[in-house]
């Protein structure tokens, strides 16, 4: 093979680098910022935000106010935890077994159910838009590797009490605190905690501060699961108690 070949090829091979590791350099900052600095919107924030502008909805009003760990409810981390991933403690990112029971459920023709992580659910929040793809489901564990890598537990959960869609346009523990309830994130108590996230799987359809029959239900089952884990305690190895420094 001749020199100009060989130069060619390892030109061709530079460039066919190049983008992936852009990429990771790029999507690694991103994750590692964030365990420092508190976000100030989410892209789901501002795909919202972009729809509203996009349908002329003059009267939308996003409602997002951060708070920190020890600014919340020590009912409300384990209420997010009960309804959503009640694993949360013990796996890195992904619940194999949860994935493994729904692909199962979903074989079975029976109504199909997620098996999503909390922090599947930080990303894609985060980082990501909704909607169902391949593409967007990659990237969602990239990034859900990379918050396994860089966060702490505490942080994971702190960000999604924050940034969770708990109605429409209302962001967070406390701006649903206050939309709903009329107080701080910080005094929620187990029955209100458990409403807010009695509404995840469809916040725009259900509501906390009205619950009908589902809603009612479902908060009653969290706080039910909240106890039989070991309430706020079952916590206190992977991020500590609201109010309390990690132990």
């Amino acid at each position: 093979m001749s020199g100009a070949r060989r130069k060619a090829q390892r030109r061709w091979l530079r460039w066919i680098w190049l983008p992936p590791l852009i990429f990771v350099g790029i999507t690694v900052l991103q994750v590692l910022a964030l365990r420092f600095i508190d976000p100030p919107t989410t892209a789901f924030m501002l795909a919202r935000q972009w729809d509203a502008l996009w349908e002329a909805k003059d009267d939308f009003a996003l409602h997002y106010d951060w708070r920190d760990w020890d600014e919340l409810s020590p009912h409300l981390p384990i209420a997010l935890v009960a309804a959503e991933d009640q694993n949360f403690p013990n796996h890195h990112g992904f619940d194999l077994a949860a994935i493994d029971k729904a692909l199962d459920n979903n074989a079975r023709g029976k109504p199909v159910r997620g098996a999503s992580t909390i922090s599947q659910q930080v990303a894609k929040n985060l980082f990501l838009w909704s909607g169902r793809s391949w593409l967007r489901k990659g990237l969602e564990v990239w990034y859900t590797v990379l918050i396994e890598m860089l966060w702490p537990k505490q942080r994971i959960l702190e960000v999604y009490a924050n940034v969770a869609e708990l109605g429409d346009g209302v962001y967070g523990a406390q701006a649903g605190a206050r939309q709903f309830f009329g107080k701080s994130a910080a005094g929620l108590s187990a029955a209100e905690s458990a409403r807010l996230a009695a509404v995840l799987p469809n916040p725009k359809r259900y509501s906390a501060r009205a619950p009908g029959p589902y809603v009612q239900r479902r908060a009653t089952w969290i706080q039910r699961q909240a106890g039989n884990l070991g309430g706020a305690s079952y916590l206190d190895d992977c991020c500590g108690t609201p109010g309390r420094p990690r132990p």
